[in-house]
C-alpha cells in the first residue's frame, strides 16, 4: 500500500489522502480515496485576512489552557476537502501547554472566504501507562492509521524502542492498539511494555524539567528529543547514555 497526500495549486489539501494498494508483484490492484468530492474550489485568493484565523485558533487555544498570544507560526493556506464540498481554508497550529501541564499543538481550520470556524483538533496524543516505578502516568503518544506509537511529537519527537534482548540497533518501536501502555509488574517477556512506559515517562519529565526550570527545549536546546531503548541484552543489569546516538538505553536486570 502506497499513500499519497495531494495538492492543489501547490497547496495542501486535508482530508483528500488516497491509498493506491498493490499487489506483490507491483501491480495496482485499486485506490481508496478519502473522499469522493473533486478537489476544486473558485479561488485560492482568500477573502478573509490570515490574522483573523490566527486570532480564531489563539481563542480555541485559550479555552483549551493555552497562554500563548501568537500561533507557532503564520496560518497556511490549506484547501479543507475532510467534509463536504472542498474549500479554501487556513489551518494554523498553536502551542504551549494545555490545562493539565500537557503540550498543546491545537489545529484550527478557518473558511478563507467567511472567518468560520470549520474544525479543529488536538495534535498531542496523550495515552495511559502503567509503570514500574511511578505509577499510572500519562504519556505522550501519537496516533497512526488504527494504533498508536510510543512517540512524543509533543516533546521534541522522542520514541520509544525495544531491542528485544540485542545488544545493537535502534529496535522497533513500540505500538499499542488501545494506547493503554503496560502492565506495572516487571516481567521478562522481552515485548513487555512496562519497561517503555518507565522510559518514556522518564524522558517526558525529563524534557519538561529542562523546559520548566531552564526555558531549554531539549538536552540540546534545539528542539530535539533523544531516544530511548529497553530491553538491552539478556539481565543487563544497568542503564547508559550514548552520545554517537544521542539515546538512553535499559536492560532489564
Amino acid at each position: 500500500h502506497t499513500r499519497y497526500e495531494r495538492t492543489y495549486d501547490g497547496l495542501p489539501v486535508l482530508g483528500g489522502d488516497l491509498v493506491v494498494h498493490q499487489s506483490k508483484s507491483g501491480a495496482t490492484r485499486g485506490v481508496t480515496k478519502a473522499t469522493k468530492a473533486a478537489i476544486k474550489v473558485a479561488t485560492v485568493t482568500p477573502k478573509v485576512k490570515a490574522a483573523r484565523a490566527e486570532q480564531q485558533a489563539l481563542s480555541a487555544a485559550e479555552d483549551a489552557g493555552s497562554s500563548r498570544t501568537a500561533a507557532d507560526s503564520a496560518p497556511r493556506k490549506v484547501i479543507w476537502a475532510a467534509e463536504g464540498k472542498p474549500v479554501l481554508a487556513y489551518e494554523t497550529v498553536v502551542g504551549g501547554l494545555q490545562d493539565d501541564g500537557t503540550p498543546n499543538e491545537l489545529h484550527v481550520i478557518t473558511d478563507a472566504a467567511t472567518g468560520a470556524k470549520l474544525y479543529e483538533y488536538q495534535g498531542i496524543e496523550t495515552g495511559s501507562g502503567k509503570s514500574l516505578y511511578s505509577g499510572t502516568v500519562e504519556l505522550g503518544t501519537t496516533k497512526s492509521g488504527s494504533s498508536y506509537q510510543l512517540y512524543d511529537t509533543g516533546r521534541g519527537g522522542h520514541k520509544t524502542y525495544n531491542l528485544a534482548r540485542k545488544t545493537s540497533g535502534t529496535g522497533t518501536l513500540f505500538t499499542d492498539a488501545d494506547d493503554a501502555w503496560g502492565t506495572g509488574t516487571a516481567s521478562s517477556d522481552p515485548q513487555d511494555q512496562t519497561a517503555a512506559v518507565d522510559a518514556a515517562y522518564g524522558a517526558q519529565v525529563t524534557w519538561d524539567f529542562y523546559k520548566e526550570s531552564f526555558g531549554r527545549n531539549g538536552i540540546k536546546n534545539d528542539g530535539k528529543a533523544a531516544y530511548s531503548r529497553v530491553h538491552y541484552g539478556s539481565n543487563y543489569v544497568n542503564a547508559f547514555w550514548s552520545d554517537s546516538c544521542f539515546c538512553m538505553t535499559y536492560g532489564d536486570g
